[in-house]
């Protein structure tokens, strides 16, 4: 992977060479503006609003725009001149324990890279210290202009660094919670929580993105001169609905994906996850009048295959 900046972290008095590579890509599928009429591209030209020229990237400064709208131009000699510690250093601060950064902070992320054979050893020193101790370093850099805050972490063998914004950059959720007065019943924080364990873990690495793939769908169909695929469009939000039934029928739903809704478990794929006797209820062949008992009885989490033998002894005790 390519660096896009070199330098050295600074713990305390041990220098440690390295080199930041993106640890993230994008894989958003990006379109260009173009004429309707004719299908030209558009295309933006920079031009000054007092002359009217087209200028090219070697003509254009920065500036800085005033409360009463005027213009002071600020050269790069002006922002080398500024005192900037971080400019070359990722200067590590403090240890905090992880759960202490709140994730709203965390920005884009990069690995750390050690910088030739030299680097290795105080490396290894600062990534095992960090193991060991269960913490994350807060740390101060510079890039692109700006100094930031960083944090350090293990990612495997690598030490990686998440890029902090400010706590002043972090906006207070004025206005955003509910309206005051809103309750909910034990009986809804109940279903809630048998969804949530009815839901589980997932492996991210399972996920992917349904969208890219319908636009790469779409491209490829036109590109072709093929008819677009057609797919099966969610239902949209915001109506009313009884919450009660919808968690009732989300953990149902849920329950008959993981494999505990009779014939469903046939067509389950999660060979990750163990769902519960999923091959008792696939073996269970109900005819169609007795699908509904039989997922009534699995909901219950009560099989009676579980239950008869011991009521079988004690009857015949």
């Amino acid at each position: 992977m390519r660096s896009i900046w070199n330098g050295a972290i600074s713990f305390g008095l041990v220098s440690i060479p390295i080199k930041l590579v993106n640890a993230t890509e994008n894989h958003s599928i990006s379109f260009r503006q173009i004429h309707k009429e004719d299908g030209g591209r558009i295309r933006y030209r920079k031009v000054c609003e007092l002359d009217g020229e087209e200028l090219s990237a070697a003509e254009i400064g920065k500036g800085y725009e005033d409360a009463d709208g005027s213009i002071i131009p600020i050269t790069d000699e002006d922002l080398a001149s500024l005192p900037l510690p971080t400019a070359k250093t990722i200067e590590i601060v403090a240890f905090v324990p992880a759960d202490s950064i709140d994730p709203l902070q965390m920005d884009a992320a990069y690995y750390l890279a050690a910088s030739g054979v030299p680097a290795a050893k105080p490396y290894t020193l600062l990534r095992e210290a960090l193991k060991r101790s269960k913490k994350v370093a807060i740390a101060k850099f510079a890039l692109r202009g700006r100094e930031r805050l960083g944090m350090l972490r293990v990612v495997d063998d690598v030490i990686a660094m998440h890029g902090l914004l400010w706590p002043d950059e972090i906006r207070v959720p004025e206005g955003v919670a509910p309206e005051t007065g809103v309750t909910v019943r034990d009986a809804e924080l109940d279903l809630a929580d048998a969804l949530m364990d009815t839901l589980g873990s997932v492996e991210l690495d399972s996920l992917h993105d349904d969208y890219r793939e319908a636009v790469e769908e779409m491209i490829a169909a036109k590109a072709e001169g093929e008819p677009v695929p057609a797919r099966e469009r969610a239902e949209g939000g915001g109506k009313i609905i009884d919450l009660m039934a919808a968690l009732e029928n989300s953990v149902r739903a849920a329950k008959e994906a993981r494999g505990n809704g009779g014939d469903v478990a046939e067509v389950t794929q999660l060979p990750d996850r163990k769902p519960k006797e999923p091959k008792k209820a696939a073996a269970k062949k109900t005819t169609p009048a007795k699908k509904t008992a039989a997922k009534k009885t699995t909901a219950k989490k009560t099989p009676a295959k579980k239950t008869a033998p011991p009521r079988s002894k004690r009857s015949s005790a």
